[in-house]
């Protein structure tokens, strides 16, 4: 698996969750769990972004 492959399965992940969520019915505790499914269901496609384009660190000792 390259890093392509892990991107594409969390994006995927994500919109999976996406239509979970659409599905729930809209009372309170399924908006409250729909919330927090959706918030951590795909903040980790948005994370493995960030850190995919981060730049690395400089090193202090060679």
């Amino acid at each position: 698996m390259n890093k392509f492959d892990l991107e594409e399965w969390l994006v995927e992940f994500a919109v999976l969750i996406s239509e979970i969520v659409d599905e729930m019915p809209n009372i309170k505790a399924g908006n409250h769990l729909s919330g927090q499914l959706v918030r951590s269901g795909t903040s980790s496609a948005l994370n493995y972004g960030e850190a995919q384009s981060g730049e690395p660190k400089k090193r202090l000792y060679s």
